[in-house]
């Protein structure tokens, strides 16, 4: 992706050399399962983790403050910063388009754990939007697990592309879709609950690629196909098959590989948030 020499945005809070507190140890079943049961977008992901990680007892320990930043580190700062400007150049576009005006959200990087408005999350989590203080959290160690344990092929555009989603939960929450899908989930069975979360994760995926359509001139060759294999890789189905060696569609709380990549491209090749029609089509 080209981003060196455009804008970064102001509206980063890099945490990541004063993170630390209580992080689960060497991972586990139960960090596994965190990390699966929120990839790209859980809203629960910081009040599931908590509750999940007292059941890893003395897998807890204390850290030290984290390391200072290398240049690496630095240098993916400033990466992260020049996405979450382009995105804030997208939305604050296309909000004037419809007579509303965008309010920009903040993103926070940190390493090992975290303290939000939605309750303490850990880095197992991976990347979650919390729409009580309309904030971003990623810990960039993330993106590793993600090729690793889900053999995703990686690449900047896979994190720009995680991060576009995101996003896509913070312009659900402005618009009040989040509000009315969790109404909506009121009264239903655990599994018309589950497709409504699908339906969320779905156009948060749709409004990444319409996030990519905007910003053609900063594509390059293979960032698409970066996208797409991270979608792909953790597709409710994938991870399923992968780690229970079994999928339960009635389970899934944000789509297939199939329908995460297919609703980013179509919001890639659109361009239209009106196309986003998730809630009419699972």
């Amino acid at each position: 992706m080209k981003w060196r020499g455009t804008r970064e945005s102001d509206n980063v809070e890099d945490r990541r050399s004063v993170s630390g507190g209580k992080v689960a140890v060497g991972g586990g079943i139960i960090g596994i399962i965190i990390l699966l049961l929120n990839v790209f977008g859980g809203e629960n992901a910081q009040l599931i983790t908590p509750v999940l990680e007292q059941l890893q007892g003395g897998q807890q320990t204390q850290t030290e403050a984290a390391a200072p930043l290398s240049k690496e580190d630095e240098e993916m700062g400033h990466f992260v910063r020049a996405v979450l400007a382009r995105t804030e150049d997208t939305w604050d576009k296309i909000f004037k388009e419809h007579g509303m005006t965008y309010k920009k959200p903040k993103l926070v990087l940190f390493r090992g754990s975290v303290q939000t408005s939605c309750g303490g999350a850990t880095a197992a989590s991976g990347p979650f939007y919390c729409p009580a203080d309309q904030k971003v959290y990623m810990d960039l160690g993330f993106f590793e697990e993600l090729k690793t344990k889900f053999g995703a092929k990686g690449g900047d555009f896979a994190i720009a592309y995680v991060i576009a989603h995101e996003i896509g939960h913070h312009v659900q929450t402005l618009l009040g879709t989040s509000a009315k899908m969790h109404h909506d989930q009121q009264g239903k069975s655990k599994a018309a609950a589950n497709k409504l979360s699908v339906a969320l994760e779905l156009q948060a995926d749709f409004y990444a690629g319409v996030w990519a359509h905007d910003n053609q001139e900063y594509i390059e060759e293979g960032d698409i196909d970066e996208a797409l294999s991270a979608a792909n890789a953790v597709g409710d189905d994938a991870i399923q098959s992968k780690m229970q060696g079994q999928v339960v569609p009635d389970s899934f709380t944000h789509g297939t590989s199939e329908q995460r990549m297919y609703w980013f491209k179509k919001g890639f090749k659109s361009g239209d948030i009106d196309q986003g029609t998730t809630f009419e089509e699972i």
